[in-house]
């Protein structure tokens, strides 16, 4: 892979490391993006997180490459920070009796296999309760734990599928497009972690645990409400644009003279002040448009007004000449420019923590508390790399012990 990049990364310790879920203990089980991606957003807010995983094989995004680092797949170590990994068979006797012992000691489980998977292996909410009473149960599936298609897999691209934003996504002539970031996975982990959250405050006054259901396609779908209610109210069904449509009149891509930029004009205010900023405050103080509903119905005559505008000029001089005048406006970035984003960088999104010589990049939680962000207390950690140390610190189990269970491939 191209590591030339790496080195522009500042290095981060686990100095500071944020402390608000300190003492809270969470069991992930769960493997691909979704689930790991709360566990990890649990573990940046200072909870202990152990994952465990497959003997021999781990989660299965660890294979999902190329590109590696360090042999690992760059898309597990973008949502398993922030955890200890435990290589556990659970199917087998020995290891399932590790696993109660696990959950006898934790507040949260996660899981990711459907209820009747679940219930096979022992994992469902009734079952771990029995063993901890108040414990949070969290079950993050595609189509949720009841209902015709509970047994139906699922992975991100399915949940946008059925959501609407891929038909929604991509110019009107294409074919329709997937987000291009597993979209469905980050919201539907981030509402486990959430959900998660409030079941701890509950449980703080009350003692009471908490079976919650997170099903992918309604995060998604949850996610299309500002297209979906209109729909809703009026029967007028919305249909793919691309960057050139929406219920604000200009909101839209133009091209400049020489790059593609955002622009967005989103009330009667801002529509002035653009142009003005541009040199022709008598069109934005026409009363033919002084609303967003009569700039819409005319609409067509106005995107060539400003698309015969932008061209003159490149990106960077509209840029400054709009923030000048609060008009908002911007590029539209590659992955790599985005990483280079002087501003970003500044607010701490992109790190990285050096490990046996190795630069480990990181991207940020993006949330402050009291001036603080996440610290990488531990890198997305190795297969089974947190064995010994758990077995031995948590449960007390002797060398023997660790040695027979390997022995008997338990772990």
């Amino acid at each position: 892979m191209n590591t030339a990049s790496l080195p522009q990364l500042p290095l981060r310790d686990s100095t500071g490391a944020l402390d608000l879920l300190k003492g809270v203990r969470v069991l992930d089980l769960t493997n691909s993006i979704a689930g790991p991606y709360a566990g990890q957003l649990l573990g940046d807010l200072g909870a202990t997180v152990l994952k465990i995983e497959k003997p021999g094989s781990g989660d299965d995004v660890r294979a999902w490459g190329p590109p590696f680092l360090e042999g690992e797949a760059l898309w597990y170590q973008s949502v398993n920070r922030n955890k200890l990994s435990l290589t556990l068979d659970f199917q087998k006797p020995a290891g399932y009796a590790i696993l109660e012992r696990l959950v006898k000691q934790c507040d949260v489980v996660v899981v990711n296999v459907v209820a009747r998977v679940q219930t096979k292996l022992g994992i469902d909410h009734n079952t771990l309760t029995r063993l901890r009473p108040g414990l949070i149960h969290a079950s993050l599936t595609g189509f949720g734990l009841d209902g015709e298609r509970a047994d139906m897999p699922c992975y991100d691209l399915i949940a946008e599928g059925y959501s609407g934003v891929m038909d929604l996504t991509g110019e009107p002539e294409s074919a329709p497009q997937k987000v291009g970031t597993p979209a469905a996975d980050m919201l539907a982990g981030h509402d486990c972690a959430m959900a998660i959250l409030a079941a701890l405050v509950r449980r703080s006054r009350s003692n009471e645990g908490c079976a919650i259901d997170i099903a992918m396609v309604e995060s998604m779908t949850r996610f299309m409400a500002p297209r979906l209610m209109p729909y809703l109210g009026s029967g007028e069904a919305p249909r793919r644009s691309g960057g050139k449509d929406s219920v604000i009149a200009i909101y839209q891509t133009f091209d400049t003279a020489d790059e593609p930029m955002t622009l967005g004009l989103g009330n009667d205010a801002i529509w002035k002040r653009f142009w003005a900023a541009v040199g022709d405050p008598a069109f934005g103080e026409d009363p033919a448009f002084a609303t967003n509903a009569q700039r819409r119905a005319q609409r067509p005559r106005i995107v060539e007004r400003i698309t015969a505008l932008l061209a003159t000029q490149p990106r960077a001089v509209w840029l400054e000449l709009l923030r000048e005048a609060r008009v908002p406006a911007g590029p539209i970035s590659r992955v790599d420019q985005v990483t280079a984003d002087a501003e970003l960088q500044r607010r701490g999104m992109f790190y990285a923590v050096e490990r046996d010589g190795c630069r480990v990049p990181q991207v940020g939680l993006g949330i402050r508390f009291d001036g603080r962000s996440e610290a990488c207390s531990r890198l997305p950690p190795r297969l089974g790399e947190d064995n010994t140390e758990v077995l031995r610190d948590w449960l007390q189990l002797s060398a023997q012990n660790l040695d027979q269970l390997r022995a008997d491939h338990v772990i």
